[in-house]
């Protein structure tokens, strides 16, 4: 990997709009990096797709990014990194991260009583990545709950009241039956639930963030690999959409404010 330009940018992959909360993180805590973002909001969401298909998509999207010359791929949607992930290493040269083993390792470290839980779409669920990923950890008791109706309230803006809150009570019922003491965001769009799901399981739980966890582990990778910008400047956003630009650049604004514009679409 000594070939790759650390001047180029990190390209960050999502199925639409949920993985703007990986990039908010990473604009946090690499600033000066350039990022192309591509959001498939043409054909999302994932979530309710089979795994070939998701695989498929995935890869157009992410050999994409490649030829505009990123250093590092980002797989900022948990229905993508459960279907490609091992493909995507193997098929590309620069390094490759993913949110879901950064967000296994942090529950590992932090749970107390060893039962996990993990709400994410119906896709990632049924793909048992989770399960894999916490495979070398038999000291856990891991609990899945697929919540379908998140993904479309938060696009909708709702990330609070009356219909959200009955929505999480259902889903989060079993994981508290169970004795949970931490649960994994285990889809980039949930980050912005956190408040009501805080208040519903109360402090003993602890949340992880998935966005945040894989922010973290492209943080580490880059620094590891030599890949970091130096010296201090403001990085470039770049945001490709293979949907309606007018109506991603809406709804980016309205989950993390400003640093959508000028979005472009890919066909």
């Amino acid at each position: 990997m000594t070939s790759i330009d650390p001047d180029a940018p990190i390209g960050i992959f999502d199925s639409g709009f949920g993985g703007l909360t990986v990039l908010r993180a990473i604009v946090d805590q690499l600033p000066g990096e350039d990022i192309i973002y591509l959001g498939d909001t043409a054909r999302a969401p994932y979530g309710e797709k089979t795994l070939g298909e998701v695989r498929e998509y995935a890869l157009e999207c992410l050999d994409h990014l490649v030829s505009l010359g990123v250093k590092a791929l980002v797989i900022a949607c948990n229905s993508a990194s459960s279907a490609v992930l091992r493909d995507a290493r193997e098929r590309y040269s620069v390094p490759v991260v993913d949110v879901i083993l950064p967000a296994a390792r942090r529950a590992v470290q932090t749970t107390r009583n060893g039962r996990i839980g993990v709400i994410c779409t119906e896709a990632t669920a049924a793909s048992g990545s989770y399960d894999d990923a916490f495979f070398a950890a038999p000291q856990v008791r891991l609990s899945t709950q697929a919540c379908p109706r998140f993904v479309p309230l938060v696009e909708a803006g709702i990330t609070g009241g009356h219909e959200l809150l009955d929505a999480a009570r259902g889903y989060l019922a079993p994981l508290q039956a169970d004795g949970i003491d931490t649960l994994i965001l285990g889809c980039t769009h949930y980050p912005l639930l956190t408040g009501p799901l805080s208040y519903l399981l109360g402090d003993g739980v602890t949340l992880v963030s998935s966005a945040d966890e894989c922010a973290q582990a492209c943080y580490a990778r880059l620094t590891e690999l030599g890949l970091l910008r130096s010296g201090p400047r403001e990085g470039r956003r770049e945001f490709l959409t293979t949907g309606n630009p007018e109506r991603f650049e809406g709804i980016g604004r309205r989950l993390i404010g400003g640093l959508v514009a000028d979005v472009r679409q890919y066909a």
